[in-house]
């Protein structure tokens, strides 16, 4: 019986702009294009939301439905660094992780020794670290497939946790309505709901002959579905880039001493995470990110393969020089390199002593 878990952030784009700019909190903003631009939402936040905005719609109309709507432009570059450090959180419980998107992943923690092994604690921590951490809600479903995972997780958003145990996985689809099926749209959802079918307990009065009949090779994921069946296995690259961690202060760290007093705290925690880091990575480069009262970020990086302190108090040294001014957010980080994708598969020395004594 697999242990998986999916991790959903909610409204991930708006989430980290309200987190970096305090001032959009509470108010209904979007992350889009501009209305005289023929504009499109990319995400908003549940305030957004109420007024019946949503992802995809023409920020003109968004504006119309809001008059108060704030909108503003995405940051791709700022979420990738963010979607990078939650995937790091992830890395310390599981290897085994399918991204779906920048913001969402399942995680197979089967075979997880963390947390006693229990899911559900693994999954209410690495909730509770990305809210933390770096200052944004996660919701998160626990079952025993990939099919009940992502249901759960959208379970009770925002910021929720749903677990669905094996023995309940029964009870709780029968229920289920036939919309919250992946792969059931609105048109096959109006031509489930005049066959009388609503929820799944209405689709296992039918057969897998009769469901492939009707919905064509889907019939037979219907069929399994509406049971609680998915074997699908958790896709995973196996491989992670980094290790960071980052800190955003109440108050402004204002002299280049507060800065290198926060480093060491900062470096302290890297340490501690390196300390259970897999063999077959090699540290390749050391890297330092500071963000600004403006929001404005600055990078700072070189080759190490020992990444001391010193070398970080050089990089910050380096953001200072460039522009000594009061920061908001300071993070370290290893870059890694896989000494396992560069050494390929493993070659068997020739010749083999068994093909050597059959040709003799």
């Amino acid at each position: 019986m697999r242990k998986i878990i999916h991790c959903d952030c909610d409204c991930f784009y708006a989430s980290v702009e309200m987190r970096d700019d305090p001032n959009l909190r509470g108010r209904p903003l979007a992350v889009g294009g501009a209305s005289d631009r023929r504009g499109v939402i990319s995400t908003c936040n549940y305030e957004a939301r109420s007024y019946g905005v949503r992802s995809a719609m023409p920020t003109a109309q968004a504006k119309k439905l809001c008059p108060d709507l704030i909108v503003v432009p995405g940051n791709m570059k700022k979420y990738r660094e963010v979607s990078t450090q939650i995937r790091d959180i992830f890395l310390e419980y599981s290897e085994t992780i399918e991204p779906l998107s920048l913001d969402e992943a399942f995680l197979d923690v089967t075979d997880s020794s963390r947390c006693h092994g229990s899911a559900t604690l693994i999954a209410e921590e690495i909730r509770r670290r990305v809210h933390e951490e770096l200052g944004i809600t996660i919701s998160a479903g626990v079952a025993p497939n990939k099919f009940l995972a992502k249901i759960a997780s959208d379970w009770r958003k925002p910021d929720g946790l749903t677990v669905i145990t094996p023995d309940e996985v029964d009870q709780f689809v029968l229920r289920l309505p036939v919309a919250k099926i992946h792969g059931v749209g609105r048109v096959t959802a109006e031509k489930m709901h005049r066959q009388g079918i609503r929820t799944c307990a209405d689709l296992r009065r039918f057969s897998q002959i009769e469901l492939t009949k009707a919905f064509g090779k889907f019939g037979r994921r219907l069929y399994e579905l509406c049971r609680g069946i998915d074997e699908r296995p958790v896709n995973s690259d196996g491989s992670r880039k980094s290790i960071s961690v980052e800190r955003t202060f109440s108050e402004d760290l204002c002299t280049l001493e507060e800065w290198l007093e926060q480093l060491t705290n900062l470096y302290m925690r890297l340490l501690e995470r390196l300390e259970n880091l897999d063999p077959r990575y090699q540290i390749s480069g050391a890297t330092v990110k500071v963000k600004y009262g403006d929001f404005s970020i600055s990078t700072q990086e070189r080759a190490s393969h020992a990444s001391r302190i010193s070398e970080f108090r050089q990089l910050l040294q380096q953001c200072w020089d460039k522009r000594p001014a009061p920061i908001r957010l300071l993070g370290v980080g290893v870059k890694l390199r896989d000494l396992r994708a560069e050494l390929g598969p493993e070659q068997l020395p020739l010749p083999l002593p068994e093909l050597s004594r059959l040709s003799a």
